[in-house]
């Protein structure tokens, strides 16, 4: 029968994850989660940053397809798989172990003068078992270990390339970013995996000045529920996300005001180009005084509109054919 404290400690585990999941939810439906297109890399996570050190989940929803290039590698490999408490040769000795001990004890009390000899020769048919499975263990281990040498000497040099690819990356992107005269913004850690078909690009001062006047114009085009304002600002995909949580808002009864919008720091975490579109993805940091209001009465449901809240979020831009950037994703850091 369960105890009353293992009741009481799944009730509390229950309440948590259940208090978690709404809170979660919520968080959601407050910000929108993440949503937009970062081109090829639409899937992938964003290298971190000193704005956004942590790493960041890629993009839950986007027009995007999704063509499974990295599904694969996110999935465990059946061959990988961390064997169980009884498998393997510990899993074998245990197993002995156990039934020896099952058959000595059954011996041992029911057999009277006669166990003293059963457990002797129990034992030594025991002992010389775990002699045999320890040769045969031993034997396929040394027999693996070329191959797996030789994939890790691979794997090695796999990784030795990779990281002098992103340590040039990395010097390159600090060796441009010095060049930034911008307040808050500074280098990243350099650009991504590059995807096939995409190649590093440089930004310049003008490009930061324009995304740090779309993160305002982007947020007061909402605040003000100015649609035609969005147009401008965002990509298409955007504005059907952003329309739709607008919408959503409205129909509640409610409309979101965010004002005094203030950059904080901000990184350039990657930029590349794909065919005749560019892309930049920037951490964000800012403040801004977001509340909630009831449409009616005006009186504010969530938020605090005597203090600012500081936000941290994923920007990611895109131009096509040298126009003007818009925004097209927004990921949460």
């Amino acid at each position: 029968m369960i105890s009353r404290t293992s009741r009481f400690a799944a009730l509390f585990a229950g309440l948590f994850l259940a208090f978690s999941m709404v809170a979660m939810d919520h968080a959601e439906a407050r910000r929108g989660g993440s949503f937009g297109s970062r081109g090829m890399r639409t899937f992938q996570s964003a290298p971190p940053t000193r704005t956004a050190p942590a790493p960041t989940a890629p993009v839950e929803r986007s027009m995007t397809p999704n063509t499974g290039v990295n599904s694969a590698a996110r999935q465990p490999q059946a061959g990988l798989q961390r064997p169980g408490f009884m498998s393997g040769f510990g899993g074998t000795m245990m197993r002995g172990l156990l039934l020896g001990g099952l058959i000595g004890l059954l011996v041992g009390q029911g057999f009277g003068g006669l166990a003293g000899m059963f457990g002797f020769l129990l034992q030594a048919l025991l002992i010389g078992g775990a002699i045999m499975l320890a040769i045969r263990f031993f034997r396929s281990q040394s027999a693996r270990s070329p191959a797996q040498a030789l994939a890790g000497a691979g794997n090695a040099q796999g990784s030795n390339a990779q990281a002098s690819r992103f340590e040039n990356r990395a010097t390159a992107q600090q060796q441009t970013a010095s060049s930034f005269t911008i307040p808050g913004f500074g280098g990243g850690s350099g650009g991504g995996s590059p995807a096939a078909a995409s190649e590093e690009i440089t930004l310049a001062q003008t490009d930061l000045n324009a995304f740090q006047q779309l993160l305002t114009d982007v947020q007061e085009a909402f605040g003000r529920e100015d649609h035609a304002a969005l147009r401008r600002a965002v990509t298409p995909e955007m504005v059907s996300y952003l329309s739709e949580e607008l919408a959503d808002n409205a129909q509640k009864g409610l409309r979101n005001e965010v004002t005094d919008i203030t950059l904080l720091q901000a990184d350039i975490a990657e930029s590349w180009r794909e065919d005749d579109r560019d892309y930049a993805t920037a951490a964000l940091r800012y403040e801004s005084r977001d509340v909630t209001r009831e449409r009616v009465s005006g009186k504010v449901v969530e938020g605090d509109d005597n203090h600012p809240t500081e936000t941290t979020e994923l920007w990611t831009f895109v131009r096509e054919n040298g126009s003007n950037w818009k925004l097209s994703a927004i990921q949460q850091a």
